[in-house]
Parts: structure tokens; sequence; C-alpha cells
């Protein structure tokens, strides 16, 4: 997606500040170099944390419910200052070093994994030995990431066809995930997925509310339409539960809290490698890659196709600071671990924020300072439902629909990977199975109709690593 999306509601304006703090933040972050200001920034922060929220509630709500195999469970606050920690000080890390719009915190995909697979499921590991394994998979993708850059030369390998179609599968995927969260798509009887059965309830007419009402804001081109949708939309959900005795949403949003719990940190540095002894180096080994799999591709995706529509590449397509953002990135997944709040991720909901004019590390700035106050303020971010996200949500898939344009489908042999790209994404809830099955697909055609000489030899390697992680079974 190039730097000025046409039609975009936020173009911001160039003007330089004035003041003296305001121009040494332009110089650092450089704000006006990329078209924006101040006030875009900032608001795009705030967007960006509204987006992102919901996490402070859900992981630890995902970890600690499950006894691991000494018989302990996590706490779920202490789950949930680490989640708002972690999410704070990464997201610092990422503006101020990486100078990117972008928010990280607690995956959704690694945590379900680690909870139900490594601690609940056949491994049985304790909550200690779990979190070495994050930690474990983090450290391998810091290496690769800042060594060589090994990360971002698979990133650079990749056919610009594919990662045009990468940025369009995390649109659908992102559009898919605002559907589910409203209660508009749900599992179906006999198809794959179903429209809910019957237009009914409260939740639903919020979101119908929060979509059309933000969509006018975008169609009339008003600054921060995605900001102020999701404040009337949060306002009006908060009414209406207030009027139905707060039966609307059970699980405690829209709801203004009166008390608030204090932090705890007890959960820093409870990690442990004691599940190489417990699992065996072979198997242990096989994890270790499978999650750092799931991470690396997924988080490499993620940022290219956010960075994207951020109009942060340079003319040939590439990210000129891949190694400092993917670094980072891994650092998150480390850093989780040694909180036990599972692996930190760059988070696709950051494109809401980009959607609403953030380019610059300012945004993510803003963003993490939000999340540091969620430590001791924490209930707050549950007051926004997952039915006042969702329609923005719906609504950055149409802006990064718009890259669908960049691929070449006349090319088959492009074209076809490129489709399996978008579609598997949101198909498989998975960025990194849609990156996958697109960079093997490509791989084979391209080697089966004679074109061997047009295949950067990384995507042979990503091919086979790929090849490797789908025999095994291990799905993100």
């Amino acid at each position: 997606m190039s730097a000025v999306i046409e039609g975009r509601s936020h173009r911001p304006s160039a003007n330089k500040p004035s003041s003296g703090t305001l121009s040494w933040l332009d110089r650092y972050f450089g704000i006006t170099k990329f078209g924006s200001n101040f006030q875009t920034e900032v608001r795009a922060g705030v967007v960006t944390w509204l987006a992102m929220c919901y996490i402070v509630v859900v992981n630890p709500s995902i970890l600690s419910g499950v006894n691991d195999s000494a018989g302990h469970m996590l706490a779920f606050g202490q789950v949930e200052t680490m989640t708002a920690l972690v999410a704070g000080v990464m997201t610092l890390a990422m503006g101020i070093v990486g100078k990117a719009p972008l928010g990280l915190a607690a995956g959704l995909g690694i945590n379900s994994f680690v909870a139900y697979s490594l601690v609940g499921g056949p491994a049985h590991l304790t909550w200690p030995e779990a979190m070495g394994v994050v930690v474990s998979e983090g450290i391998v993708m810091a290496v690769c990431s800042y060594v060589k850059n090994i990360r971002g030369r698979v990133l650079d390998a990749i056919p610009k066809d594919l990662k045009a179609a990468i940025s369009v599968g995390i649109g659908l995927f992102i559009g898919v995930i605002g559907l589910v969260n409203a209660g508009v798509v749900v599992k179906g009887n006999g198809t794959l997925v179903g429209l809910v059965a019957q237009y009914r309830g409260w939740p639903l007419m919020i979101f119908a509310f929060g979509l059309l009402i933000t969509s006018a804001f975008v169609a009339r081109k008003m600054r921060g339409a995605l900001l102020y949708g999701i404040i009337l939309t949060t306002a009006l959900a908060t009414v209406v539960n207030a009027l139905n005795n707060n039966k609307v949403f059970t699980d405690g949003s829209a709801h203004i809290p009166t008390t608030f719990a204090a932090p705890s940190f007890h959960l820093i540095g409870a990690f442990s490698f004691n599940f190489w002894n417990v699992l065996g180096v072979s198997t242990a080994i096989a994890i270790v890659l499978s999650v750092m799999l799931s991470d690396f591709f997924d988080n490499t995706g993620t940022t290219y196709g956010i960075m994207a529509s951020a109009g942060r590449l340079d003319k040939e397509g590439k990210l000129p600071n891949a190694r400092t953002l993917l670094t980072i990135d891994g650092f998150a997944a480390v850093v989780g671990g040694i909180c036990s709040q599972s692996s930190g991720t760059t988070f696709v909901e950051s494109a809401a924020g980009v959607e609403a004019g953030g380019r610059t590390g300012l945004t993510a700035v803003v963003t993490g300072v939000l999340f540091l106050a969620c430590i001791f303020l924490a209930p707050i971010a549950g007051i926004v439902p997952s039915v006042a996200t969702a329609p923005v949500l719906v609504i950055v898939a149409y802006y990064m629909l718009k890259k669908v344009k960049d691929i070449d489908l006349q090319n088959a042999r492009t074209g076809i990977p490129a489709l399996l790209t978008m579609i598997m994404m949101p198909l498989t809830y998975s960025i990194t199975d849609g990156v996958g099955i697109g960079m093997v697909t490509y791989v084979v055609i391209s080697v089966l109709s004679g074109n061997r000489k047009d295949i950067h030899p990384a995507l042979y390697v990503v091919a086979c690593v790929f090849g490797w992680y789908f025999w095994r079974g291990f799905v993100a």
C-alpha cells in the first residue's frame, strides 16, 4: 500500500512543529519526513492501543485456567500485569529504537499453544518449563534477525507479488477477526463457517452501528474517523449495558470499574530450561523450532504488511530497517517468556493505527505508554468491548485490500501462490500457514514450469523448512 492511500481521510498536515520539544520529536522520528504531524501520531497511537488493549484481559484468561504437571496455575491478576508490562516495554522499544508504528503484545496463537499443548497437552510441562520454551525460541529468532539479518534476507527474497499477497491476506484476516469478534461470523454446521443464525441481540446491533457510523466518517474523509468510531461505539455499548443491568456484555467489558487491584510482578524470571531434560533433546528441538517458525513468519509477514501500508518501504519494495525491527520482535518473545505472559509479537491490529495516520515510532510510543498505564489501571482496558473495535478491523481490511492491484494475476506462476496466500490466512486463522503455503506452491510451480532461475536460493530453504513444518503438523 502506498504512503498516501487514495481517499484516505486522515492525511496529515506536513507543517513542522514550532516548539522546541516538538521540533526534536519531529527530527528524531521523522514525523514531517513521512508526511505526518504530532497530533496525528498521538491519535494513531490511541487507536492502536484501543484495537489491542483487549489482550490485557484475554491473555490471562487463556493462561490462568490450566493446571501444569505440578498442579500449579498462573494467577489471573499476575498474568494481567505482565501482559500490560511486556506490551508497554516492547512497544516503547519498537517506537524509540525501531521508530516504527508497530504495537507488540502477547500473541494469541502462541499463548494457546503454550497453555493447551505445552502445559495442558501431551508435553505436560510446568509453567516455568513452558516459558523456557518460549524464551529459547525467542533467542533463536533474535539471533536469526540480528546475525547476518537472516529474517531480513528471507523477506527480501520473497517476490513482490507474494509480498503484496501477504498484505492483502493480512487484511482479509483482520476483516475476519473483526466479524468473528462481533459475532457475525460463527462456526458453521455443515459448512466451514456461517453467518449468525439470527441478526438479533444488542451486541450485533452495536456492531452494526459502529460499522456504519465509522464507515460514514471514513467516507466523509474525517480525520480521526477510526478513533471517533471506537469511542462512540464504546459509549453506546456502555449505556446499553448499564440499562440492561450489565448483562449484555458478561465478560466485564462496556462496564466502568470502581475498584482496581494492585499490580503484581512476581512472575518476572519464573522460567526454566528444564524442559530439555523432561522432553529429551530431539523432541525439545522439534517443539522449539515449531514455535519459532510460527513466530518467525507470522511476525515477519505482519511487520512487512503493516510497514508497506505505512509507506515505509524503499523504491525496491524492501524494508530499510528490517534488521532492527525484526530483532526487537525477536526480543519481545524472549521478554514475554521471562515474564510468563507467553511470546510477545507484533500485533496485526497495529494496522488500525497506521490507517488512522500513524507513520512513525511516536505512534508506538503513545501506545506503549498507554499499556504501561494499564499495569495500574488494567480494568480500564476491558471497558472497550470487541464489538467496538470489530468495525475498525473490517475497515482496515478494506484499506489493505487495495494492495491486490500490485499482484500480477495474469501470471499463473505467481498468481496461484498469491491466491492461496491470501485465502489461507483467514481460512486457517494463521498468517504463518498462509505465508507457508504460498512459499511452497510458488517454488514447486516455478520448478515444474521450468523457471528455476527466477527462484532466489533462500526460497528453496524456506520451502523445505515449511515442508517440514506442515509435515510435522504443528499449526500456529
